[in-house]
C-alpha cells in the first residue's frame, strides 16, 4: 500500500470525467484546493462553465467530452497534453442511471447506459495509459464504479452490471500494470449514497423504474452523503494507499461480507 502526501499534487494535471456536476464537480473542486491544474470534462457544457467559474484562480480546461466516442477521448487526452502536459490524476467518473426491470428496458437506453459507465471507462483507459507509460512519471487512475458494484437491486439491473463491469476493468487494470511495472497506481471508488442528481436525471422503464427512481431520488436528498464529503473520502482514500475507497466504510464492509458469504456459501440471490 503506497500513500500519498496530497500536498504532492499541488502542480500537477487532473482530468476528470462527468465533471459538470454531482460526485464529478466536487472531485474538481477538491483537486483545484490542492494547486492542481484541472481538466474538466462533460457533454454538458453550460455545466463545465459554471463549475470552472467556481474554481477562479485556478488553471482550467474545460472539454465538452462524450465518454462513449473514442474518437472525442482521444481529443480529450490530446487538448489535455496541448495544454498541461502530462496527467497525474485521471478521474474516470462519468456515469448515468436507468431504472426499471430488465424485460421493461428499452434497448437504447440500456445500450446508451453500458456504453457511458463501462466503455465511458475504457475509452479513459484506451487514450490515457499509452501516453502516462510513455511520460514515465508517477500518475494515479480513478474509476468510479458504486457500491451497487459489489450487490445487486431489482429494477437497477442495467446500473448494476455496468458497475460490476466498470470494478471488473478495475481491477484486470491494476493488475495488467503491475505486470508491466508501471509506476501507475489504480484505485476503484465505490461511492455509497450521495446527494447528487442521478435519479433525477435517469430515465425509467415500467412502474417498477418509476417507483425505485423516485424512491433513490428521496433516499439520496435525505440521506446521502454530500459531493463534498464523498470527494474528501476519494481523496483521503488515495492518501492512505487504497485500492478500494469508500464513502461510507462501515455500510460497504456489511455489503462486501453479504456478497462473499453468498458467493461462498453458493446462495441464490435474494
Amino acid at each position: 500500500m503506497t500513500t500519498l502526501d496530497l500536498r504532492d499534487l499541488a502542480g500537477t494535471t487532473a482530468v476528470v470525467t462527468g465533471a459538470a456536476s454531482g460526485i464529478g464537480a466536487a472531485v474538481a473542486r477538491r483537486a483545484a484546493d490542492l494547486g492542481m491544474r484541472v481538466v474538466l470534462a462533460d457533454l454538458d457544457a453550460e455545466g463545465l462553465e459554471r463549475v470552472a467559474a467556481e474554481l477562479a484562480g485556478a488553471d482550467v480546461l474545460t472539454v465538452r467530452c462524450d465518454v462513449t466516442d473514442p474518437a472525442d477521448v482521444d481529443r480529450l487526452a490530446a487538448a489535455t497534453a496541448d495544454r498541461f502536459g502530462p496527467v497525474r490524476l485521471l478521474v474516470n467518473n462519468a456515469g448515468i442511471e436507468r431504472t426499471g426491470r430488465l424485460w421493461e428496458l428499452d434497448p437504447d437506453r440500456f445500450e446508451r447506459l453500458l456504453a457511458v459507465n463501462v466503455s465511458g471507462v475504457f475509452h479513459g483507459i484506451r487514450s490515457f495509459v499509452p501516453r502516462m507509460l510513455a511520460d514515465g512519471g508517477e500518475a494515479i487512475i480513478v474509476n468510479t464504479a458504486s457500491v451497487g458494484a459489489v450487490t445487486t437491486m431489482p429494477a437497477q439491473a442495467a446500473y448494476v452490471a455496468s458497475k460490476h463491469a466498470a470494478l471488473a476493468l478495475t481491477e484486470c487494470l491494476a493488475v495488467e500494470l503491475a505486470e508491466v511495472d508501471a509506476p501507475i497506481r489504480v484505485a476503484a471508488f465505490l461511492p455509497g449514497p450521495v446527494h447528487t442528481d442521478i435519479y433525477a436525471k435517469a430515465e425509467a422503464s415500467g412502474d417498477a423504474g418509476d417507483a425505485l427512481r423516485a424512491r433513490m431520488r428521496d433516499y439520496l436528498r435525505d440521506r446521502g452523503v454530500t459531493p463534498a464529503a464523498a470527494a474528501d473520502a476519494l481523496f483521503d482514500g488515495l492518501a492512505s494507499g487504497e485500492f478500494w475507497i469508500f464513502t461510507d466504510r462501515e455500510r460497504a464492509d456489511e455489503l462486501l461480507k453479504a456478497r462473499a458469504d453468498k458467493l461462498t456459501g453458493h446462495l441464490p440471490p435474494v
